[in-house]
Formats: structure tokens, sequence, C-alpha cells
């Protein structure tokens, strides 16, 4: 198992510091959401329906003729490479670790590529993976250079993976509009965005023919009830949704002044996260833990990743804490 921000009990207990006096800044995750449904009592009583309007309300959200539903889009990145064999998979990177290990899980050819060599090595690729915007740097690959790149792989049968998990800030940089494509398929998280990652709920925006293998592959009842009543009332609230993007934009500028005026000018992110390159980022990792606030060490590049606090009370913890440790500094 690869580790993973948010493992914030394993956290607690090395620091010895209780559970409820964290700071939790190491998902980018959004840290707060809108207000839930009452779920009535039939719906934890029966099987999850598809005719519930989970489907119609995210085809809306997304702008696409079809989707499918999955447990988070973790299960579409494990699931997606058990539906081809044998091939040469390219992955931008740096990335998130788990297109990867799917991939390679699953006896597969894996050649970690930078953004700028995609173009030497697509016409020996059957598959790219690229991350939109990425994590951790939060870099930016335009849509018409993806839908190049895609071209030159659905020619030769290939397919072109975009994992749009913090692209909901900046829908219009999206490629949802063109998941019809053959060869194109698209990534959607419904946690980070809509800050409910724990009904694990995701996405998938592709062509007819792939959906429905995907969905055979997974199988009958993959979201619970539960999950999809709140999602479809998240999605259909357009003022919450406006609300919620106004929110996050904010406060993702916010972070990034603050952490610019403790001499920690982000590299790079979204409005849900920042990369700080750091010469010792285990050092300042463990200052921060130390004071109960939890941030993703990331090994490639070496920095780290600072995630949004969800009131005011956080932002005062994190500019005291970013003072403290520029005072102790020679």
């Amino acid at each position: 198992m690869l580790e993973h921000g948010g493992r914030l009990r394993v956290a607690a207990q090395h620091y010895a510091i209780d559970l409820a006096d964290w700071l939790d800044l190491s998902t980018g995750i959004a840290p707060y959401h809108g207000a839930l449904p009452e779920i009535p009592p039939a719906v934890w009583n029966r099987l999850p329906e598809l005719e519930d309007g989970l489907e119609a309300a995210a085809r809306d959200y997304y702008g696409v003729p079809r989707l499918l539903p999955v447990a988070g889009s973790q299960a579409a990145i494990q699931a997606l490479p058990r539906l081809r064999r044998n091939a040469q998979v390219g992955i931008v990177s740096p990335a998130y670790a788990e297109h990867a290990e799917a991939w390679r899980r699953e006896g597969h050819r894996l050649l970690e590529i930078s953004e700028g060599s995609v173009a030497r090595a697509l016409d020996r690729l059957d598959v790219l993976v690229v991350i939109n915007p990425n994590n951790p740097t939060g870099r930016r690959i335009s849509p018409q250079v993806l839908l190049d790149w895609h071209a030159s792989l659905a020619a030769r049968g290939g397919w072109l993976v975009v994992d749009e998990a913090f692209i909901d800030c900046t829908p219009e940089e999206s490629l949802a509009a063109h998941a019809h494509l053959p060869g194109l398929i698209v990534l959607r998280s419904f946690g980070k965005f809509f800050g409910l990652a724990g009904i694990r709920l995701g996405f998938v925006l592709a062509e007819r023919a792939l959906l429905g293998k995907l969905n055979e592959l997974l199988g009958p009842w993959s979201i619970s009830g539960p999950a999809r009543l709140v999602a479809t009332a998240a999605l259909c609230d357009t003022h919450g949704l406006r609300e919620q993007r106004q929110r996050l934009l904010g406060d993702g500028l916010r972070l990034a002044i603050l952490l610019s005026s403790h001499g920690l000018p982000p590299a790079g992110g979204t409005a849900m996260f920042h990369l700080v390159l750091h010469q010792q980022p285990p050092l300042l990792h463990d200052f921060l833990a130390r004071r109960g606030i939890l941030v993703r060490l990331i090994n490639n590049p070496p920095g780290l990743r600072f995630g949004l606090p969800g009131d005011e009370a956080g932002w005062q913890r994190l500019d005291a804490a970013l003072r403290a440790f520029a005072l102790e500094q020679p």
C-alpha cells in the first residue's frame, strides 16, 4: 500500500497529540462543504437504485452525455489497467503514485516521462496517463496539447487517461466536453472539490463502449445509497457550487500569500493546495507536526504540499507556526 496524505491517526500516535487537536493540511481536499440533506431511513434499508437522479445530475454538472459513477476515482485508477493487456504505458511525472502502481500491478510496462518528452515518446506508447492539474506540482497542460496527444494515440487504438481530480475550480481547462471521443478517458473526483471525500465517489467520462466494459468489471452497487443521495443534492445545488468555487479560489490565493510572506513561495499549486520546494522538507514537516499541523511530505520534487485551513483559527495557527519556524532558522 502506498502512503497518502490524511493518515492523521498515525501522526497523532507518533507525536502523542490528540486527534482532535490537529490541523490537517495534508490531503488537498476542500476543508468545508455545503449543507447535507437528511437521509431517509429507507435509503439505509434498500440496495442502491440507478434511477435516483445521480447520473442525470452528474451529466449536467460535467456537461457530458454519459458517465459512470465509481467508488472514488481510485476505483477507476485500479480497474482501467485490467481492460488492456501488455501495454506500454507512459506516465507524465511527477505524478500521483497510484497510477503507476496500478498499471505495474497488472503487468504493463511503465515509462515515466517529463511533459517535454511526451511528443517524442508517443509513437512507443499504447496508453498515456496525465494528471491535470498535476498532483503535486499544480502544473497545467492546455486542452489543445492534450487533444493533440490523444489524436496521436487514438489513431493507433491507444488511450489518453486524464486525471482531473483538482480541476473543478477551473472547469474551462477540462476535457469533459471531448470525453465522447474514442480513446479518451477523463477521471473526475467528487470528494475533493465538494469536501466530501468520505463518501468515496468519482466519475469516469468516456465513450459508451469503454464505460460498459468498466461497469461490467466493477459490478453492481459500487456506490452506496446514502452516497448517491448526498452527491445528487450537492451536484444540483447551483448556488452552493458557485459559493464553494469562489471560496476555494479565494482561500487558495490566501494560502499562496501566507506561505510567501514567510519565505516559502509556492512553486505551483491549485485552489486546494500549494507545493513549496525546500532544502530540508523533513525538518519543516517535523517542526509543524510537533505543533499539531500535518502537511504532506513530497519526495519528487522534494518539498511540502500544503492544503487549506478550514476556518480562521486554522489560518492563524498556520501563520504562527510558520513565523516560529522562520525565527528558529539561522
